[in-house]
């Protein structure tokens, strides 16, 4: 039974679901899941013996993620996705409690998350788990492209507020700061790199077709997948959850996401890439064209790379050797060979490669060849050097 440091009061969880049941329901066992808000739960009543997951409101407004929005953006992404599309490709809300500060969800147990596998057998060994991942985010936004004002009336009665949701803000603060961070580095963003970084977040502001559901937060950790059996995969984690440029959930399979140094090279004949393009175009037939579907490609990658560009002040502090290093020149050279490999956006791409070279002159143990498969296998985790 758990013990009086359960950051949630347990009569409420055995409330919430007494009510969704219409029979008692105990918890009888609470087992953590660090370092997350997240707890697989033994609960008991008069189906037997089952185990939920208890997802809840980090206490205190100081703490990273702990706005309550979160908590309803979440809410109204995973039942939309089931209540509104039919689509079971995320967890199942059971019971909600949005003055508690709970969601009691599925336990999609004995899925593991992709992440984890990666890291402890190697990508090779994940191949078809990895080919589901990028079928699971290219159907995501085959299935809710077009739409938007369906979950947006779920997010407004739920108290969502707009602001969780405002893209161009975002991007314009990101324009701002790239253009500061860029200078820094000695490598500003001018003439036609200028013009077409400014085209490029115009069309991630404005999607059009692209404009589907994204999670917030499109990478391996977010995706639980068997370990043997059959390679479907489920996303989790919805609590930054919106409508977005598609594109931007497709760049973890392009360009290095937080975890990795390398993710290979997905632009080639059958890369991983290719399973999620497919399947986006089921709903979104628009994918299909080369032109279209570079440009916000590039740009998706353009602008994930000028956000990780803003720890240059904090990589910069860390000791040679460590690994940051290496995955923020990885990050900005694969931005451009994409954008390369669609012909899209080439003064920026000249920029990228720029701004790589530029971090290997100022960091001379970075200045190896990541992409180098045999040296870099894809999905090689980054290491902090201590």
């Amino acid at each position: 039974m758990p013990d009086s440091a359960t950051p949630l009061h347990l009569g409420a969880v055995e409330a919430a679901l007494t009510e969704v049941c219409g029979a008692p329901v105990a918890v009888e066992r609470w087992d953590p899941i660090e370092p997350w808000a997240v707890a697989r739960v033994l609960v008991s009543g008069v189906e037997g013996s089952r185990t939920v997951i208890v997802k809840w409101l980090r206490a205190g407004t100081a703490l990273a993620r702990a706005e309550r929005w979160r908590l309803a953006t979440e809410l109204a992404a995973l039942r939309f996705l089931r209540d509104d599309l039919a689509l079971a490709i995320a967890p199942r809300v059971i019971a909600a409690d949005l003055p508690g500060g709970f969601l009691v969800l599925d336990d999609l147990a004995p899925r593991a998350a992709l992440d984890q596998l990666i890291c402890r057998d190697g990508a090779g060994a994940h191949r078809e788990r990895l080919a589901a991942f990028a079928r699971a985010l290219g159907e995501l936004g085959a299935a809710t492209a077009g739409h938007g004002e369906r979950y947006r009336a779920r997010c407004d009665a739920l108290g969502v507020p707009r602001s969780a949701a405002d893209q161009r803000s975002r991007f314009t603060t990101l324009w701002t700061q790239g253009h500061q961070d860029a200078t820094a580095l000695g490598v500003p963003i001018a003439g036609a790199a200028a013009s077409e970084l400014t085209a490029a977040f115009d069309e991630l502001c404005s999607p059009g077709p692209f404009l589907a559901l994204s999670n917030g937060d499109a990478e391996s950790n977010n995706c639980l997948v068997h370990e043997s059996g059959p390679a479907d995969a489920r996303l989790i984690d919805f609590e930054a959850g919106g409508y977005v440029h598609v594109l931007l959930d497709a760049v973890c399979l392009y360009v290095p996401g937080p975890r990795w140094i390398s993710v290979g090279d997905p632009t080639g004949s059958g890369g991983l890439a290719e399973h999620y393009r497919r399947a986006l175009a089921e709903g979104v037939p628009q994918a299909q064209d080369d032109q279209r579907y570079g440009f916000g490609l590039a740009a998706a990658c353009t602008a994930w790379a000028l956000l990780r560009l803003q720890r240059l002040a904090d990589i910069d502090a860390r000791v040679p050797g460590d690994h940051s290093r290496l995955q923020l020149v990885e990050t900005v050279e694969s931005a451009a060979r994409t954008a390369d490999a669609y012909r899209a956006l080439p003064a920026l791409s000249g920029w990228l490669r720029s701004a790589g070279e530029a971090l290997r002159r100022r960091w001379p143990d970075a200045d190896v060849d990541v992409s180098d498969p045999v040296a870099f296998p894809p999905y090689t985790p980054r290491v902090r050097a201590v």
